[in-house]
C-alpha cells in the first residue's frame, strides 16, 4: 500500500510538471525548495518564536559507548512548532518532495525503490551509520 502512495505521487508529479521540464530547471527548483524549507524553520525561530535553537558544541566523554550516544546528543531545538509554522514547514517540505520526485522522473529513477534501498542501507549499518 505504501509503495502505491509513493508511486502515485511520483506519477502525479510527472503528469503535472509542464513548465520546468529541463533538468536544469528541476535542479534549481529543488535547491530553491530546500532553501525555503530552511527559511521557514528559521522564521519559526526568529519571527514566530514557537521554537528556539540553543546550539553548543556536542560533548562526548572519552569512554562513551556507541549504544548510548543517542542519549548524549541534542537536537538543539527547544519548544514545539505552533500550528501555523507546522503547516508552513510541512508545505515547504512537500514542495521539496515534488521536485525530488520530478528529478527522479527525469532520470528514470523510482522514488519508492530509493526509499527501500536507503532503508536497507541504514538498517544494515544500524548504529554504525553515523550521519
Amino acid at each position: 500500500m505504501k509503495d502505491m502512495v509513493v508511486d502515485q505521487f511520483q506519477y502525479t508529479v510527472q503528469e503535472l510538471l509542464i513548465r520546468n521540464k529541463s533538468i536544469l530547471d528541476i535542479i534549481t527548483k529543488l535547491q530553491d525548495s530546500s532553501s525555503r524549507v530552511n527559511r521557514s524553520i528559521i522564521k519559526a525561530v526568529t519571527q514566530c518564536g514557537c521554537i528556539s535553537i540553543d546550539a553548543s558544541k556536542q560533548e562526548f566523554p572519552e569512554d562513551f559507548e556507541l549504544d548510548k550516544i543517542r542519549n548524549l546528543l541534542k537536537s538543539h531545538v527547544n519548544g514545539t512548532l505552533c500550528e501555523n509554522c507546522h503547516d508552513i514547514i510541512e508545505k515547504e517540505i512537500g514542495q521539496n518532495l515534488f521536485y525530488l520526485a520530478s528529478l527522479c522522473n527525469t532520470l528514470d529513477l523510482n522514488l519508492y525503490d530509493i526509499f527501500i534501498k536507503e532503508n536497507e542501507r541504514v538498517r544494515m549499518l544500524d548504529k554504525y551509520n553515523l550521519r
